[in-house]
């Protein structure tokens, strides 16, 4: 690590003292093997048990991460006196289902839940999910992990220092051609709720709630073949009370690059204020090869320089640390995680502002959806 900077920037995250908290862990899917088991394995975290739709998968992760016990369903996984916490991984039409099984298993030892992102499949039911947690005593977080991505971390230390002054403009740029989803055809959805929800998520974490949003929405040509969606490109506008912009362009049509083009691919993003100026690149796209974040930043009090701090942790998988980190810190001092469910009803309810604004070609406040208990789609 090279850390070419005036302030110090904390990119890592934050650790419990008790890391032995048995997990329980629902889905054996890409980020469950790939990403959280191998940086909870880093963290020395303590994964005891594993179930999934096919056990046969199930069984292979297991012996990948040496989990002990492997289960057939929810029900058996939440039998074992063992678990205590609860990593879900499943598709997000399949989590509501899998929390209310939680939330009511007769053998209420389960403290926490870390639900993937997106909360189920809309607002609305995001508000139940919360809500069943809360009444059940179950401290729930929710795995928005791009904010413990380094760049998007240390971007918020310069925020918190007011390195920047006040915050004018904020960009988000990806260029990027993702891996869909099987389960995402029976949803229909492409960008708002699966890479969007990223960016959207990452505005609130650096800069608070917007008041309103203007989104425009096209559908992207290549996944249009596989099945019919709405937002496949998406392109968006956040308007603060304070006067700050924030707008993000997420293309993953990138231009003909699957059929014969040369590709240009990457993730960037611009913060610029009254005192200074940060930009930076996610590294992302470049998975599985190993591609940290970057973050170069310029001040009024500095020079005509960049500092340009660097390191070597990624993204995926190095940054999935983090939300579960935060949860077992909120159980172990009885404070709300960074990343609560309470918190996270308002990314739920700023995608579906976008789908909102997309369909009916118009601003829509924040507050519209926050009030409104009716799906959205």
């Amino acid at each position: 690590m090279t850390m070419d900077s005036p302030v110090p920037l904390d990119i890592h995250p934050r650790l419990p003292r008790d890391r032995s908290p048995g997990i329980g862990c629902l889905g054996a899917g890409f980020i469950m093997a790939d990403c959280h088991l191998v940086a909870y394995r880093q963290a020395g975290f303590n994964p005891v048990a594993i179930a999934a739709r096919r056990r046969e998968q199930a069984e292979l992760v297991a012996a990948r991460h040496q989990i002990p016990r492997v289960y057939d369903n929810v029900r058996d996984l939440l039998a074992d006196p063992q678990v205590q916490i609860v990593d879900i991984a499943v598709p997000p039409d399949l989590q509501f289902d899998a929390i209310r099984q939680i939330v009511e298993h007769p053998s209420r030892q389960i403290r926490g839940i870390l639900a993937q992102k997106p909360l189920g499949v809309d607002y609305p039911q995001a508000r139940e999910i919360v809500r069943l947690c809360r009444e059940a005593g179950i401290v729930l977080a929710v795995n928005q992990n791009m904010r413990y991505d380094q760049a998007v971390r240390g971007a918020k230390s310069l925020l918190r220092q007011q390195v920047l002054g006040e915050p004018v403009l904020a960009t988000i740029d990806m260029r990027a051609i993702p891996h869909w989803m099987p389960w995402q055809e029976r949803q229909g959805w492409v960008t708002l709720r699966i890479m969007s929800i990223h960016h959207l998520d990452t505005f609130r974490y650096w800069f608070g709630d917007p008041v309103r949003v203007f989104a425009s929405v096209r559908p992207d040509p290549r996944t249009a073949k596989r099945f019919a969606h709405e937002d496949g490109i998406c392109l968006y506008i956040l308007e603060y009370a304070s006067g700050l912009r924030a707008a993000s362009w997420d293309d993953v049509w990138a231009g003909p690059a699957k059929e014969g083009a040369a590709a240009e691919i990457g993730i960037r993003f611009r913060l610029e204020g009254t005192t200074g100026m940060a930009r930076g690149t996610i590294g992302w796209p470049a998975y599985p090869q190993r591609s940290p974040s970057t973050l170069d930043f310029t001040t009024v009090n500095q020079g005509q320089r960049w500092f340009t701090p660097r390191w070597n942790e990624v993204w995926f998988p190095d940054a999935f640390a983090g939300p579960m980190a935060q949860l077992l810190c909120a159980l172990e001092e009885g404070t709300p995680p960074e990343i609560s469910g309470e918190d996270n009803l308002h990314t739920m309810a700023l995608v579906d502002a976008c789908y909102r604004s997309a369909r009916e070609h118009r601003a829509v406040e924040l507050d519209e959806i926050l009030q409104d208990a009716s799906p959205s789609v």
